[in-house]
């Protein structure tokens, strides 16, 4: 018979030969949403393991770059002084299409959201 201990946030289970024999009744509940941290943490900082954070490859370090400037800049314009960092990035990535093709479409789309938004206004 299976054993099932709370852990603080963590329910540990124990199960038997017997157990596997058969699918499993247990029915474990996803977190809180508000437990659930985004691509920023409460504390500001950039949550880095945030499934589109998660990007690797030759272009890693330069969106690292740019996405911090983005974050912690404090102009008037946010951002506009990451304007190189985000261009040497997105130029990387060209570089390497198999690499970041869903990365450039999102980019593309997100440009096309802007560029109409400015055209509505």
């Amino acid at each position: 018979m299976s054993q099932i201990i709370k852990d603080g946030k963590d329910t540990i289970i124990f199960a038997t030969k017997e157990d596997h024999q058969s699918p499993s009744k247990v029915i474990l509940s996803p977190p809180e949403p508000d437990q659930r941290p985004g691509h920023i943490f409460p504390d500001g900082s950039i949550n880095w393991k945030y499934p589109s954070l998660q990007i690797t490859g030759p272009c890693k370090m330069l969106f690292k770059e740019a996405f911090t400037c983005y974050h912690y800049s404090q102009e008037e314009s946010k951002g506009m002084e990451c304007r190189e960092k985000a261009t040497a990035t997105k130029t990387c990535m060209k570089q390497y299409p198999k690499v970041y093709s869903k990365f450039l479409n999102a980019i593309e789309k997100a440009g096309e959201t802007v560029k109409n938004e400015k055209t509505n206004s």
